[in-house]
């Protein structure tokens, strides 16, 4: 009886889990259909980057509502990579290392030390959503890193254009260096080899749907544009 009793409630545990990535998934597709219909089409593309904010806060409570086993380890991760990202933004922002000479937009909402603070939350997502799906991959720590850091580069390189179309960010010139890229790559790395050795729970069925959509997003505009 008490097993029985424990089959039903593992089946209903999987079952509301099941409904729950449906339900996030459908959500994220549709906001960013909405949101490239807006942008591109609606006549009223500033009203949708003013929503970009937005659209990032609900990517990302999407994807960590499905994160299971919420350790320290994971706790301190995702603090520490927020920070990392944020800080080397600044860093970047005033001193033209890292990644080149740019400024930021007013698209991504409030700013410290002029970087949108929701900068270091888009970092964190990045990484551990790309983390996610490396992870499954039969090589080594290091492979897995480099993999992961390179799939967040090939999601840069056609959201660059975009940014500057929309006011995300601006390059010195209009001129997209190669530093960025380089910058993007050596920096995604060390995250990842950190996100990869750690003892955390590396299994969530959202994360290469939000890499994939954010992929296609940013693709569809770069081919817009």
């Amino acid at each position: 009886m008490i097993k029985t009793i424990d089959n039903i409630a593992t089946i209903k545990a999987k079952t509301t889990q099941t409904i729950g990535f449906w339900v996030c998934l459908v959500v994220l597709v549709i906001f960013h259909i909405v949101g490239f219909w807006g942008l591109m089409f609606s006549g009223r593309p500033m009203y949708f980057q003013e929503l970009t904010p937005l659209n990032l806060l609900l990517t990302n409570a999407l994807l960590f509502s499905l994160h299971r086993n919420w350790n320290m380890q994971f706790i301190l991760f995702a603090v520490l990579v927020t920070i990392a990202g944020f800080m080397a933004e600044v860093i970047g922002i005033h001193t033209g290392l890292l990644f080149g000479q740019y400024n930021y937009g007013q698209a991504l909402g409030t700013k410290l030390w002029d970087v949108p603070l929701l900068i270091g939350l888009n970092w964190l997502m990045l990484v551990y959503s790309t983390g996610t799906i490396v992870s499954k991959l039969k090589v080594n720590l290091l492979v897995r890193a480099l993999t992961g850091a390179a799939l967040m580069v090939l999601l840069d390189f056609f959201m660059e254009p975009v940014a500057m179309q929309f006011d995300f960010w601006d390059w010195q010139g209009g001129v997209i260096p190669m530093s960025n890229y380089i910058g993007w790559l050596g920096l995604a790395f060390l995250l990842h080899l950190y996100f990869q050795y750690i003892a955390v729970y590396r299994q969530n069925p959202l994360a290469p749907f939000v890499y994939l959509v954010q992929l296609l997003f940013f693709i569809g505009l770069y081919l817009m544009l």
